[in-house]
């Protein structure tokens, strides 16, 4: 596994380097194997799985009015599908809500935008338009960058979109 691009370890470190000790996720086929499983048994993080993405999206926020850091982990399909609740209460209310996005589908090494997969394809422009800032993950060099997005995210008050680019072994 030491080979692999993306571990999910690499991720979780990250995670705990930025203080998270809630994780709010809705299972999906990028993350979960893994990522999810591995911060289920780990006894610094507790994991708030929900049933739809916009209900992940108050729950992150309400942890943050009551003192806490966390991310939501979600499909790219689940973005798509609670935009308008990202819109209301993380963009317009100025939450930190810091969305892990799993791109199931992609391609490795191809950029989002040139993905053969519609929804994948469609992703960057939208955070672009909405004003969240996103970071590309594909390889564990990349994800020094997911600490300093969650600080930044909290530090700003703001959403970030975390994008996981291939599954993390």
């Amino acid at each position: 596994m030491a080979d692999y691009p993306l571990t999910a370890e690499s991720i979780k470190n990250q995670f705990k380097r930025a203080g998270i000790h809630f994780v709010v996720a809705l299972p999906d086929r990028v993350t979960s194997h893994y990522l999810l499983k591995g911060l289920i048994n780990d006894p610094e993080f507790k994991v708030v799985q929900v049933c739809k993405e916009d209900e992940g999206v108050s729950i992150c926020s309400g942890l943050y009015a009551a003192g806490h850091k966390s991310v939501f982990m979600m499909q790219y399909t689940g973005f798509l599908d609670s935009i308008n609740a990202i819109r209301g209460v993380a963009v317009e209310g100025h939450f930190p809500v810091c969305m892990v996005v799993g791109l199931l589908g992609k391609e490795p090494d191809v950029a989002p935008t040139q993905s053969k997969k519609y929804g994948v394809k469609i992703i960057e422009p939208i955070l672009d338009v909405m004003g969240i800032e996103r970071y590309l993950i594909e390889r564990d060099a990349d994800t020094a960058q997911i600490g300093s997005a969650i600080d930044k995210s909290f530090k700003n008050s703001s959403p970030s979109a975390i994008l996981i680019g291939r599954e993390p072994r």
